[in-house]
């Protein structure tokens, strides 16, 4: 993940400033939990305007990539999550986060969560191939 890449279409330079709306819209989270990830990922600290508008630099979206990926798709707690970034070390590059997740392993509930969704996925592929036949 390279931060402000290819997520965003709108002309902006890739290392451009994104307001919240814009960050939610291109990585498909509400922003209401971006604003609950800034509350639990001290880390994650988007510029605030006046008046309070978030912009988020080109960082703090590759931050958010990495949690989006550790929660949403590795099956992390917030708080597995929180303790594989941290461990990530200070620099805080994207590249080490992710190394650093890799060597942290998921809480066994989100390896049963995971093979129920697997489960789940073949028995749906398995009623609609039924269906079609």
């Amino acid at each position: 993940m390279t931060g402000a890449g290819p997520l965003f279409d709108d002309g902006k330079a890739d290392g451009a400033m994104r307001t919240i709306g814009e960050v939610s819209s291109a990585l498909g989270i509400k922003p209401h939990v971006l604003r609950y990830w800034e509350q639990q990922f001290p880390m994650l600290e988007p510029l605030k305007r006046s008046g309070g508008r978030r912009l988020y630099r080109a960082e703090d979206v590759a931050l958010v990539e990495t949690i989006n990926r550790l929660v949403n798709q590795e099956g992390y707690t917030l708080k597995g999550a929180k303790k594989a970034i941290q461990s990530a070390g200070a620099s805080g590059t994207t590249v080490q986060l992710a190394d650093s997740a890799a060597s942290v392993s998921p809480t066994p509930a989100a390896r049963v969560a995971s093979d129920t969704v697997e489960q789940l996925r073949a028995i749906r592929d398995r009623l609609s191939a039924a269906l079609e036949a």
